[in-house]
């Protein structure tokens, strides 16, 4: 296995979506879906893999592409618009070569509606396609029961119509057809029922349900137990009914479509090619940055490059934002809403995968590298004169203002440097009141660093909102050292990030590495003064018991405790110990508290 594979494996998705296979030659060998792309691939490369055939096409893999999609439903139709645009070697063709099947609206007056598997471009809506064709059909005769629609192919031209040329049939008589071909329903009336039933196909199926729950009640309330439940059954089938899939749309036919996103090194498009409302094609590319170029000047080379690159003819390009830029003849659209908009999203969301599994790659490859990525990303993020290679958080635990520590946590290229942890107990503060305990412990810490020449950090993060940053930001304006110090708090509730003498706060992007390093010091901060706090607050519990003994005060508790460890074993220490720790009469004070039956000494 060459070692970019290994890579790509190792950094897999596991999101739903399509895998394909190359060889050496870039021939591809094989299409395939999963609901779990990660699980899906790797399982491929089991040793104990069975079937020869698989076996000689997993040897012969150089090279993995994926595609994400929405769910495994989008991924099973786009496997199989692959599969027959490509026809991949390994992959088992269908021999009847069937697409899926689709429901059409046709484009006539009063528009019938039927299941097809051939599209006609003549203005018709085709919705779909389905994967199975039982719901279609389920689908069709719920609609058909709820408004009775025409089924005869009469061609129902108005001036046709007028001339009287056709008589009711019958369907008419039956109660499935309203008789627009003798003008006994108007077109008004029939156009309605069409709207509705666009938005059932849709996915509004309100009414619909409505209509089959009151009518397999019926069916129970006269005790037609079988009817009901096959009502019922076409009541589950049509609620699991998947109406509108991003992946294939005959709306969207023979366009380009581009995603992107970027950091501050490089820049990552994703490419869709949509022919006849398919994806066929799927491309991303990293782009190195050289001299921090913008996303427009990026996606207008990359879009003229990968365009050449496929032999692109398309005259209409979806993008995620506006270019200053024109190609004759041909349209781009930052589509709003809709269909073309979702497109733009899972191209864009591919973009955002494909850089997700660069960067793992990098970091297995040269953490080195992976480092000062970060590094740069954060002091860009974070108005920062430099990058912050030594970061220094800081948090207060008490309950109810008793045993009040602060801590304070270093990271160094981002990883805890736990040597250099620090606990503070608070010293100047009575009661409950964190800015006051921030406003000492910030003091503390940094004169302590002054005096002893230490390095300083260049960027103290604050566990706290506003109040707890204008502490801090006074004591290092009492050390001479605001301005030189990046300083900057985190509120836990929507993660909000707050710079000094600025009361617009900054929201960083939820899967913004920056902001995981920030919550990760922040929520080491966190754990490392709760722990210290709760040792302290379970000491001092033990100490006041002990200062109950009389005639024992704080050096013989604290030698007790520097010999025996904990309260456990002081009142199960024997007199012996006791005396030889803190001489025979507090000795026997300490025993005699704890053996109140014991014999009396002497």
């Amino acid at each position: 296995m060459n070692p970019q594979l290994e890579l790509q494996l190792k950094t897999l998705s596991s999101d739903p979506g399509v895998y394909r296979y190359y060889d050496k030659n870039g021939q591809l060998l094989y299409v395939g879906k999963a609901k779990n792309l990660k699980n899906r691939v790797l399982s491929y490369f089991n040793k104990n893999l069975s079937g020869y055939r698989t076996r000689i096409m997993v040897a012969k893999i150089f090279r993995l592409e994926t595609t994400i999609v929405p769910s495994e439903y989008d991924a099973l139709l786009l496997e199989n618009n692959l599969i027959k645009e490509h026809q991949p070697f390994y992959n088992v063709m269908m021999k009847d070569d069937k697409t899926y099947p689709w429901i059409c609206i046709k484009n006539e007056d009063f528009p019938r509606i039927f299941m097809t598997r051939t599209m006609i471009k003549d203005g018709s809506e085709y919705y779909g396609p389905f994967a199975k064709v039982r719901p279609a059909r389920v689908l069709l005769d719920t609609v058909r029961s709820i408004y009775k629609l025409r089924s005869c192919n009469l061609n129902l031209a108005p001036p046709k119509i007028a001339e009287g040329k056709y008589r009711v049939c019958l369907e008419y008589h039956i109660k499935n057809c309203k008789g627009p071909c003798e003008m006994l329903e108007s077109k008004e009336t029939y156009d309605k029922k069409i709207d509705a039933i666009r938005g059932i196909i849709k996915g509004d199926f309100r009414q619909a349900r409505n209509y089959l729950v009151d009518e397999m009640q019926a069916y129970a309330e006269n005790l037609e137990f079988e009817n009901a439940q096959m009502v019922k059954e076409r009541l589950d089938l049509l609620e699991s009914y998947q109406s509108k899939h991003t992946v294939v749309n005959p709306n969207i036919n023979d366009v380009d479509v581009f995603g992107m996103t970027s950091d501050e090194t490089a820049a990552y498009v994703n490419y869709f090619k949509i022919q006849n409302g398919s994806i066929i094609q799927s491309y991303t590319i990293e782009i190195k940055k050289v001299i921090e170029e913008s996303d427009e000047d990026i996606l207008e080379q990359a879009l003229v490059e990968i365009r050449q690159k496929f032999n692109s003819d398309s005259v209409e390009i979806l993008l995620p934002f506006h270019l200053n830029f024109e190609i004759p003849g041909v349209k781009l659209i930052v589509p709003k809403v809709g269909d073309k908009k979702r497109i733009v999203e899972l191209s864009e969301k591919n973009a955002k995968e494909y850089r997700i599994e660069k960067l793992k790659q990098v970091q297995i490859v040269d953490p080195e590298r992976h480092t000062n990525r970060i590094m740069a990303e954060m002091q860009k993020l974070l108005r920062m004169p430099e990058e912050p290679r030594h970061i220094e958080g800081f948090d207060n635990s008490n309950i109810q203002g008793t045993n009040p520590v602060s801590s304070c946590v270093v990271f160094k290229n981002g990883k805890p440097s736990k040597a250099d942890y620090r606990i503070f107990h608070v010293k100047t503060v009575e009661g409950p009141n964190d800015f006051a305990s921030m406003e000492e412990v910030i003091y503390r810490r940094y004169r302590r660093l002054l005096e002893e020449n230490e390095p300083l950090p260049q960027l103290i993060l604050i566990d706290g909102g506003k109040g707890q940053l204008s502490s801090a930001v006074k004591s290092l304006k009492l050390l001479g050292l605001y301005g030189q110090i990046t300083v900057i708090g985190i509120a836990k509730r929507l993660e909000e990030i707050f710079f000094p003498e600025d009361s617009i706060p900054l929201y960083l992007d939820k899967k913004s590495e920056t902001l995981k390093i920030l919550q990760r010091v922040r929520d080491e901060a966190h754990r490392f003064g709760l722990k210290h706090h709760r040792t302290r607050r379970k000491n001092s519990t033990i100490k006041s018991e002990l200062e109950e003994i009389p005639g024992i005060g704080d050096k013989a508790i604290e030698l007790l405790f520097s010999k025996l460890k904990s309260v456990k074993r002081i009142k199960e220490a024997p007199l012996e110990t006791l005396e030889e720790i803190l001489g025979k009469s507090k000795g026997g004070f300490v025993w005699r508290y704890f053996n109140p039956d014991g014999n009396n000494l002497s």
